[in-house]
């Protein structure tokens, strides 16, 4: 959205009488790019921010969730005598990719996509095939873990570094939080989305609770 489309919704939806005017700053006061601005002030409301919050506490939040759903799926496959091995290499529809790799993206979409933007370049996901069920569970649990070790500072500190993203011979340059915000969390929330659906059209017990996972309540 625009910025001056963001002022003036900003302004249209204040409460306030007297809403002072829009700005936008970075943790350390400085101006930041437009994918990242950080600070909204409406009258007396001011709300924070940060890249990490837009990533990564998203990653984990979802992970958190997959990672519940499919244990939750698999105890319900085993009562029903369906092989994990089938739901493993399920699609949706014939020219979609399987279970497995909408998994794999998962994580790569996630923690591949945190490291892609501390080195500079990412790559596509491969369908790594060797991967049953079990292995799918243990990858959505070590991008979680790897992703819980991430710090704030760590990651608000990648903005403005350059990402490639290299595809065969083609390479698409791109911003850290370009890359993350425009690129990357499409992509690991698709993947999520497609994996559930997978789980649900195999019968599994789910619901939207199970998929959005815990909520990041106020304390």
């Amino acid at each position: 959205m625009p910025d001056r489309m963001i002022r003036r919704w900003a302004l249209d939806h204040s409460t306030c009488e007297s809403p002072r005017p829009l700005a936008f700053v970075g943790n350390s006061g400085n101006s930041v790019p437009a994918s990242i601005r950080q600070i909204f002030y409406l009258g007396e409301f001011a709300m924070t921010f940060s890249l990490y919050d837009a990533t990564v506490a998203n990653y984990l939040q979802i992970l958190g969730a997959t990672s519940g759903f499919l244990d939750k799926s698999l105890a319900h496959f085993k009562q029903n005598g369906i092989d994990p091995a089938e739901i493993v290499e399920t699609r949706l529809f014939p020219d979609m990719l399987p279970f497995r790799f909408q998994v794999v993206s998962l994580a790569h979409h996630s923690r591949g996509a945190m490291e892609a933007a501390k080195s500079g370049v990412f790559v596509p996901p491969s369908g790594k095939p060797d991967l049953d069920y079990a292995a799918l569970q243990a990858l959505v649990k070590d991008a979680l873990g790897e992703l819980s070790a991430l710090t704030p500072d760590a990651v608000n500190a990648l903005l403005g570094r350059e990402v490639m993203f290299k595809l065969g011979e083609r390479s698409m340059p791109f911003t850290a939080e370009g890359f993350l915000m425009s690129f990357s969390l499409p992509n690991f929330f698709f993947h999520s989305t497609t994996a559930y659906d997978i789980l649900r059209h195999k019968g599994a017990p789910l619901g939207k609770r199970d998929f959005i996972g815990r909520l990041n309540m106020k304390k």
